[in-house]
């Protein structure tokens, strides 16, 4: 290995461990310390050494670990973000995902949809399957925030299973500033839904 090589390699692996562990990122967090080509070829290296980990086609983490269960698995909003960094598109969690977010459900699933507005894709870990969606610009106006994670939450959940616990669920745990949100976003919700938004944050008011 060249001495260019080498200083890249030292480079990388101190912006990953600077970072710390969890740390989900792409070859496109490291572009400005040298070629594509070099980047790839240091992070190949890095992750047959085990520093880093592999995760998926162009994917790697500076896993976290467990004193009895090893390595642990990268947490699904740190992979979520790499990805937007690294394609320049906006993610929007849905389904079941959405709903465990807001504590609507206990369950995390096995298959975690994103909404976006990028090139649809699927990333399997192990037995988590990520899924990349392409929708509407309407389905992404609100992507980002808790309006949108309502939304996609109450579409999974059907209207008949939005009752009063569900929302009492989240009256409880948004705050102030969110339910102004839900206030300002409900117009771009089907109409069940935009009831049931402004029903969570006009409690409040009363």
């Amino acid at each position: 290995m060249g001495k260019h090589a080498k200083s890249i390699d030292n480079q990388i692996l101190q912006r990953v461990k600077t970072s710390g562990r969890g740390w989900v990122f792409t070859a496109s967090n490291f572009l400005d310390l040298g070629s594509r080509d070099a980047v790839d070829k240091t992070l190949s290296r890095q992750s047959q050494g085990g520093i880093i980990r592999k995760l998926a086609r162009g994917l790697y983490d500076y896993p976290r670990q467990d004193p009895q269960l090893g390595l642990l698995s990268p947490a699904i909003d740190a992979i979520a973000k790499a990805l937007q960094g690294r394609d320049a598109v906006r993610l929007q969690p849905s389904g079941a995902y959405a709903a465990n977010l807001l504590g609507l459900s206990d369950q995390v699933p096995m298959k975690i949809v994103f909404l976006t507005d990028g090139s649809p894709r699927r990333i399997q870990l192990g037995k988590l399957q990520i899924v990349l969606k392409r929708t509407t610009p309407r389905n992404m106006a609100t992507a980002g925030k808790v309006s949108g994670l309502v939304i996609q939450a109450f579409r999974h959940l059907g209207q008949r299973h939005v009752d009063d616990s569900v929302l009492s669920t989240l009256r409880r745990r948004l705050s102030a500033a969110d339910k102004r949100q839900l206030l300002k976003d409900f117009r771009y919700a089907s109409g069940w839904i935009a009831r049931f938004m402004r029903q969570v944050a006009e409690i409040s008011k009363k």
